[in-house]
């Protein structure tokens, strides 16, 4: 190969590594992946590209140089995309084979197996990932099993817990169903993210019949889990009830869930969240100080810089302990591209070759995508990849290395504006104390904390981890200081794609060297991104959003210029609820910055377990309940209302009648205390029932029969035995029903014989657990209906 070929193939290597990471992606945004035919095809179509793009590249007398160049360019690019394509779509077949049988959904099933993975503690029991070794024929490989403690009638403990520890073998009897996650408008797909870890089903245990086999199972794996729980509890027992013992914990073995949920919102809100786990940067440290170590060390010797230079030695021997800490790290994104770039420049080093820095971002951002096309869909790989190549790109170009004080505030300055959209798109929000608070962050964490956590690892080492929990404390101090300031954060709605895109290239231009002309116009590209809002109804019309919540209920109602929150769906755990895991961030990326109204329809965990989360979040002009007085949220320093039969009003056109509970509700049960709103927009009408059942429903139709009639209504209680009766189902006559329900719920919901009576009476059904997020538009076209699975249907999500 000449020497001018080379460096012409040399550029087009580059290309073709980020057309294939866009190939990667194209195939993840597909709904139904192709056959077999097709990828045959598009592979051969690939290696055609391919080969006459090396042809041109090899015969420059055919065409004008500058002309081949492009075509040959051209050629590769679609070679790259189309090879991404087929190699994760080959992936993903190998992976959608593993799908749990429907038939063995919630039955028992015996089987053997593995922990897998660090068991993580819940309110009431532990979940741990499992390798199953024996069971019924077509089980998944591998699972995600929880084991909750059982409690009898009485609510004590009936089933105690058997501690479970990673590498141990056990006989369960387990319940499983396939993965299924609530899917909302901008929310987080958790059935992508347990499809990329490769578990294809979850489940239970059924504790009666639990056996442990084996105490240890010594596969290279295993073992790696199982000294990263041995840390994980030397830690604990060294810093007993410390507050942030969890930090230290995530540094030295990348176990996030280790950290308190509250700790994550301060690093959110202070930019400083890619610190408290194993970063690039944290990786990059320990093999910086390895190879100054094994290169000290070895020029100590006389014998061994004769055999192998000490330079050679130490770049293996930081290589090395960048791999184990990896290892140990769990082997996230983060840490992956960091190691395959140590692995490529230690390769250079070895061989005495140099290597520019963009070719080795190229070829880490390969080997990423090679072992795990579905990085693509974790957030952490596009801001760990845009970082470092936001840091090569302000480095070249430039005469000369500048004071390293100028070159820390380049660096921060381009990450900070570069990351800003990627961080609007993904969060929706942007920490503007950020750079002051990685200024300290930083080098505390990366070369003191850090360090210390590893070496307190060691078993004679525990009083480092009190020395590293200190300096944790004393930079939490600062931290949670920056954290309360008013314009801590700026949050704002999900910006459109384009605004995205269009600020990326402003950045890029913005960021060139000095000299460049007119780089101030790249601000002008980021004006739309922090100013284009996502579009309202028209006054008259509403947009109404059944959301996701699993079993529970949360609508969103939005008009012209107002907002009303009905209900606020369950509690999963003492610190995760529907309401700061799914509504709080479902508005902020709608450009919702505070409710006219939260309307919590009656004391059930399912309508008001995220009731406290989201008034936490956002303000809140009244909140309108039929909550006792002592309920805790009437302490919630909010104006109350208790909502009654007869209150009405109007907004921009649109009208909310509440229509129960009337006076002589009170002495019933919960559920029959529910609110019902009646909301009617450009002449339709969607009545919202939460949880009456069938004597409200005769009170209704006694109090309002003429009032019941609207053409969509969210079906009573979830579509219990106990409402929809076939009487006020004829006087709503609805056209289009709403069943908010969660997945195989242990409840049963909704009953057989009611869709049978709802599918009689003519009626179109609509289900959270099959559609997601249902989307309701009452306007002068008519009603439309949206359904978030339908619009986001990807090949891995349930059918």
């Amino acid at each position: 190969m000449s020497l001018a070929l080379a460096r012409d193939i040399i550029p087009t290597m580059r290309l073709f590594v980020i057309a294939l990471a866009g190939g990667i992606w194209l195939l993840q945004q597909q709904a139904v992946l192709p056959g077999a035919s097709w990828l045959a095809a598009i592979a051969a179509g690939a290696a055609v590209c391919a080969l006459l793009g090396l042809a041109l590249r090899s015969r420059p007398q055919e065409l004008a140089q500058a002309t081949r160049r492009f075509v040959a360019s051209a050629l590769w690019l679609a070679a790259g995309v189309a090879l991404g394509f087929v190699w994760a779509a080959g992936f993903a077949h190998l992976r959608l084979a593993d799908e749990l049988p429907a038939a063995l959904e919630g039955r028992d099933i015996e089987l053997t197996g593995v922990v897998a993975g660090l068991p993580q503690a819940l309110e009431r029991g532990v979940r741990f990932e499992f390798d199953v070794e024996r069971a019924a024929a077509g089980l998944p490989p591998h699972i995600s099993l929880a084991w909750y403690r059982g409690r009898d009638e009485a609510g004590d403990e009936a089933s105690p817990l058997i501690p479970v520890r990673a590498g141990e073998r056990w006989r369960f009897t387990v319940r499983l169903k396939r993965p299924h996650g609530n899917l909302n408008p901008h929310g987080f797909d958790y059935e992508a993210w347990l499809f990329e870890r490769g578990i294809r089903a979850t489940g239970y245990v059924r504790p009666q019949s639990a056996e442990r086999i084996d105490a240890r199972v010594w596969q290279p794996g295993y073992a790696v889990e199982m000294l990263r729980e041995a840390i994980r509890d030397r830690f604990h027992a060294a810093l007993p009830d410390a507050p942030y013992a969890g930090i230290l914990i995530a540094l030295a073995i990348g176990d996030q869930h280790a950290i308190d949920p509250g700790l994550w919102q301060t690093f959110a809100r202070t930019g400083i969240t890619h610190l408290m786990s194993i970063s690039g940067l944290h990786v990059t440290m320990l093999a910086g100080l390895a190879y100054a170590l094994v290169n000290w060390l070895w020029r100590r010797s006389a014998r061994l810089p004769l055999a192998i230079p000490a330079q050679q030695a130490a770049t293996v021997g930081g290589f090395l302990a960048a791999l184990l800490y990896c290892l140990l790290a769990g082997f996230a994104v983060p840490a992956q591209r960091t190691l395959y770039m140590l692995g490529v420049v230690a390769l250079a080093r070895l061989t005495t070759r140099e290597i520019a820095g963009s070719r080795v971002l190229a070829l880490a951002l390969l080997l990423v995508l090679l072992l795990d096309p579905w990085a693509v869909l974790a957030a952490g790989f596009w801001l760990s990849f845009g970082a470092v190549a936001l840091l090569f790109h302000i480095g070249s170009g430039r005469l000369g290395p500048a004071h390293w004080l100028i070159e820390w505030g380049r660096a921060q300055w381009a990450v900070t504006l570069g990351m800003l959209p990627a961080l609007l798109a993904l969060f929706q929000q942007f920490s503007l104390v950020s750079p002051l608070a990685n200024a300290v962050a930083i080098p505390l964490v990366s070369f003191v904390v850090a360090p210390l956590a590893l070496l307190g690892s060691l078993p004679p080492l525990d009083p480092l981890l009190s020395l590293a929990h200190l300096l944790t404390t004393w930079l939490m101090v600062c931290v949670d200081w920056l954290a309360g300031l008013p314009l801590a954060i700026w949050q704002q709605a999900a910006p459109p794609p384009w605004s995205v895109l269009l600020t990326l290239g402003g950045g890029i231009w913005l960021l060139l060297p000095r000299g460049f002309p007119a780089r101030w116009l790249g601000l002008l590209a980021f004006l739309p991104l922090l100013t284009v809002l996502p579009p309202r109804p028209a006054p008259g019309a509403a947009a109404i959003a059944v959301l996701d919540v699993g079993q529970g209920l949360a609508i969103h109602v939005q008009t012209a210029g107002h907002d009303l929150l009905f209900d606020a769906g369950p509690a999963f755990s003492a610190d995760a609820d529907s309401g700061n895991r799914i509504i709080a961030p479902y508005l902020r990326a709608m450009g919702v910055r505070g409710l006219d109204a939260l309307l919590v329809s009656h004391a059930d965990k399912d309508h008001e377990g995220g009731a406290a989360s989201v008034l936490a979040a956002l303000p809140v002009a009244i909140l309108k309940t039929s909550l006792p007085f002592e309920h805790a949220l009437s302490a919630q320093p909010v104006p109350h209302e208790l909502c009654r039969d007869g209150d009405a009003w109007d907004w921009d056109g649109v009208r909310f009648e509440m229509l129960h509970p009337g006076a002589e509700a009170l002495s019933r049960k919960t559920n029959d205390l529910s609110c019902v709103l009646r909301v009617t927009a450009a002449g339709q009408s969607m009545l919202l029932t939460s949880d009456i059942e069938a004597v409200s429903e005769r009170a209704l139709l006694r109090q309002h029969p003429a009032e019941l009639a609207a053409a969509v209504m969210t079906v009573p209680h979830h579509g219990s035995k106990t409402s929809s009766t076939p009487e006020f189902m004829a006087a709503v006559a609805a056209r289009d029903v709403v069943f908010p329900v969660g997945y195989r719920n242990r409840f049963g919901h909704p009953r057989e014989d009611v869709v049978a009576r709802y599918l009689q009476s003519g009626a179109r059904l609509h289900r959270t657990d099959a559609d997601g997020a249902v989307r309701i538009d009452l306007d002068a076209a008519g009603i439309g209906f949206r359904h978030e699975r339908a619009e986001r249907r990807r090949y891995w999500h349930a059918r």
